[in-house]
């Protein structure tokens, strides 16, 4: 293996960028990338300094193939591996299966931003047909009927059925909201509630972006202790705080606006949820500095630990 390939695989086990090591190395980042890419060579004594930022020996460096595990000092074997076998593969099979659910979702989500402005864009023309007399919920256009009955309530398009509900409380509050508020005022509250949800999903769509990546950088990594992690799930955790007050604060907004109980509220799952989340993050950085400490030991003594 080249010099450059031995370089760049020793950089990559120390999690170090190029930025980082040119600064120990005192040189430029774009030398550490030409000495990467096999455009130049390091004098001696930088050859000397990276031998002792990586603790490896200088004929590994410079002729050896760094994934030679035999060939190198031990701190290095210990930052090289990090699983023993079996436990290397359950860990691996599980974030492969939650990476390709993130993905599917990623693909699924998006879809219903656009359902969703469609609805947008019917709903004043469906306000305005829709009529509240002798507390029943009908509707002034032939072609879109409504069927306000005891076992619930139907929206159809001649024969093709819409949207439909039996919770006896929600039907309560529509006919509620239709009764005190004028067509205006409730265009304005499902238009703001639909643009809500576009929010919601844009939102959930990142965070499924930041599961994709966590797990892949998991399935893909000799550790889940790394820094890279960490910041994905508080990111995944600070955009699920957005995304469950954004509605909550957006319901309490409304039972204002339009004098009406809509249960808006925070569910004690979302919480559990959240803080879950925090606490992995936490997990995962107090993992990442025992790992510093131990020089990688984390999963077994020395004489326990297995290459993949």
């Amino acid at each position: 293996m080249k010099f450059g390939d031995n370089l760049q695989n020793l950089r990559k086990q120390k999690r170090m960028s190029q930025e980082q090591l040119a600064e120990k190395v005192n040189v430029s980042r774009q030398s550490i990338s030409k000495w990467e890419r096999g455009e130049s060579y390091p004098t001696m004594n930088n050859i000397m300094s990276l031998c002792k930022i990586f603790h490896c020996k200088l004929n590994d460096i410079v002729h050896e193939d760094i994934t030679d595990l035999d060939a190198l000092d031990e701190e290095v074997i210990m930052n090289t591996v990090k699983f023993k076998k079996e436990k290397q593969q359950k860990m691996k099979g599980l974030s492969k299966a939650i990476y390709i659910i993130a993905r599917i979702c990623r693909i699924l989500v998006p879809l219903a931003i656009p359902v969703v402005i469609v609805c947008m864009i019917f709903i004043p023309y469906l306000v305005n047909i829709v009529q509240l007399s002798d507390e029943k919920i009908s509707s002034t256009d032939n072609k879109i009927t409504i069927i306000d009955e005891e076992e619930g309530l139907r929206l159809k398009y001649k024969d093709l059925l819409i949207a439909d509900e039996y919770n006896q409380e929600s039907i309560a509050k529509i006919k509620e909201v239709l009764a005190n508020n004028s067509k205006a005022e409730i265009t304005a509250y499902l238009e703001t509630a639909g643009l809500t949800e576009i929010i919601f999903f844009i939102l959930f769509c990142i965070i499924l972006k930041h599961l994709d990546e966590l797990f892949v950088n998991i399935n893909n990594g000799d550790t889940p202790f790394t820094l890279e992690n960490v910041k994905h799930i508080k990111r995944m955790a600070y955009l699920l705080i957005a995304a469950i007050i954004l509605p909550t604060a957006g319901g309490f907004l409304f039972e204002a606006i339009l004098n009406t109980d809509l249960d808006a509220g925070f569910d004690l799952y979302n919480i559990i949820e959240i803080l879950f989340l925090f606490s992995m993050a936490y997990v995962f950085e107090y993992g990442y500095e025992i790992q510093l400490d131990s020089k990688g030991k984390i999963y077994g003594d020395s004489d326990e630990i297995t290459a993949s």
